[in-house]
């Protein structure tokens, strides 16, 4: 079959992000936004509004996006591939239905979306779904938008990872580096929507136990030497009488201080940004509590626009054209997971509170 671009049948790649509040008079707005419908009660919001009050009352997200916008587009330019990139969030401006409105302007009839969540769950993706979903039903002739698949186990994500840790190993010297423990980290989330994570559940956990895997065989293997690591959380968010992922991070921190670890290297393996939860809950917070404790403490930078992440980003479009084209394509993946699937069945993630309709499935 012959193809007249790498990217064919897509004629833009989409942007799928959280959002920000980019001032102070965002923020509350912002953080309704976020929580509408969850619960989280009042004294919550108005602690996690301190945070972003604390930077300025902005986020470093959306800079962190334009970012990495800018060096995809970058990327695609090098490599021969003439392709709009449009940007839209679900909780702040850019909004996605702003960014489909444009798309449909600019004639744009098939998309391919690439979203800053690495990892399967109710948050990570189906939220995102349901909210592609509204935003083209709201567009007069939105495009078709197609989801790349989930990049957790990506070689450009891993090694990313896997040269951040090694950096913050090597700012311990070389009298804490050996021994330092591993710390990684993601955004905590309810146990049920954990347990139905995925198409057959658990996928959330699986997956960054998978990656924890893959950045410490990669460290050990660059450094001779295997280091104890560990699977914590952060940001807890909801009600308390709800049970959420476990140990939290500042936690974790506690106990082992309590036994023989004088090192710790955070790495955030649950977000490809150092937006707020990385900016406050770890280089703030968990390094704070770190020092109270005397735990020497380093964090591993997210991927942000390293090369190989972007790379990645232009590789997940590329295989995903390819297989939309008919055409064979080597998917890159590593582990035992293996690649992950490209189109998500009815049920994958679900919506535990109420049934809403999501883009980028399986017909029922």
């Amino acid at each position: 079959m012959h193809r007249t671009s790498p990217v064919s049948p897509y004629e833009a790649l989409l942007v799928v992000s959280f959002g920000g509040p980019e001032q102070p008079a965002h923020v509350v707005p912002f953080l309704e936004n976020v929580t509408r419908g969850r619960g989280i009660p009042q004294a919550r919001l108005e602690e996690v509004g301190k945070h972003y009050f604390e930077f300025g009352g902005r986020s470093p997200i959306n800079d962190q996006c334009r970012a990495l916008i800018a060096a995809v587009r970058v990327d695609l330019v090098e490599h021969g591939i003439d392709l709009p990139v449009y940007w839209g969030n679900r909780n702040w401006d850019p909004y996605l239905a702003d960014a489909l409105t444009q798309m449909s302007r600019d004639g744009i009839t098939r998309a391919a979306a690439f979203v800053t969540s690495a990892y399967a769950s109710y948050s990570g993706c189906r939220q995102y779904r349901e909210n592609l979903f509204d935003a083209v039903a709201t567009t007069p002739r939105a495009p078709r938008i197609d989801k790349l698949r989930h990049y957790f186990n990506h070689p450009g994500f891993i090694d990313a990872f896997a040269d951040s840790t090694q950096v913050a190993l090597d700012s311990l010297g070389d009298a804490l580096k050996e021994q330092a423990r591993l710390v990684f980290v993601t955004h905590s989330i309810p146990t049920q929507m954990a347990e139905s994570a995925g198409p057959t559940g658990q996928a959330y956990v699986d997956q960054h136990i998978s990656v924890a895997e893959l950045v410490g065989a990669q460290i050990a293997r660059r450094t001779g030497r295997g280091h104890a690591w560990d699977l914590v959380y952060c940001s807890r968010s909801g009600p308390p009488q709800v049970p959420w992922l476990e140990p939290d991070v500042n936690d974790h921190l506690t106990a082992l201080a309590k036994g023989d670890t004088r090192a710790v290297v955070m790495v955030p393996i649950g977000f490809v940004s150092d937006h707020m939860e990385v900016s406050y809950d770890l280089d703030t917070e968990a390094a704070a509590i770190a020092e109270e404790l005397g735990l020497a403490f380093a964090r591993a930078a997210t991927p942000g626009t390293h090369s190989a992440f972007v790379a990645a980003v232009r590789d997940l479009l590329t295989e995903r054209a390819a297989i939309e084209s008919g055409s064979s394509v080597e998917r890159s993946a590593r582990g035992a997971l293996g690649p992950a699937w490209d189109v998500c069945e009815v049920g994958c993630c679900p919506n535990l509170r109420a049934a809403r309709p999501a883009l980028c499935e399986r017909s029922a």
